[in-house]
């Protein structure tokens, strides 16, 4: 049993990569509005300024801990 699982496990692990886009089904192909929809509930859930307060101190907490 342990035989035919490997076998099965080096099988799968070569499938090309377009084999499986052919099981998805798009349903709205509209990806520019998609994006735009979600980059307006990121900025209107605040998350953006999350981001940049997150990178702001991060920044300066790399620069206070680095050496040199």
């Amino acid at each position: 049993m342990n035989y035919f699982s490997d076998v099965i496990s080096q099988l799968l692990w070569h499938v090309p990569v377009n084999l499986t886009m052919l099981a998805q089904h798009i349903t709205d192909p509209d990806l520019m509005g998609q994006i735009q929809q979600s980059w307006n509930n990121f900025v209107q859930t605040g998350q953006v300024w999350a981001l940049l307060i997150g990178l702001i101190v991060g920044y300066i907490l790399r620069n206070l801990t680095s050496y040199g």
